[in-house]
């Protein structure tokens, strides 16, 4: 079953659970979760207005329409 999961973040989150930070993913298109791959870089050029839907693998806009 398909399942629709809106995600509003359009970058990482940082955790700090010794010396150095990880980024964990916020955005739904990393392809190395739950860690950060940069994705998110394709979130940031999404019109904010629009529901943006990704193919399966997370890697482009099949559909984007009004955020309603």
């Amino acid at each position: 079953m398909a399942r629709l999961i809106r995600h509003t973040d359009t970058g990482p989150v940082e955790l700090k659970p010794c010396e150095k930070s990880q980024w964990v993913y916020a955005c739904g298109l990393s392809q190395g979760m739950p860690l950060c791959d940069g994705s998110h870089k394709k979130a940031r050029q999404e019109d904010a207005s629009k529901l943006h839907v990704y193919n399966a693998d997370r890697t482009e806009v099949v559909e984007a329409c009004d955020d309603k």
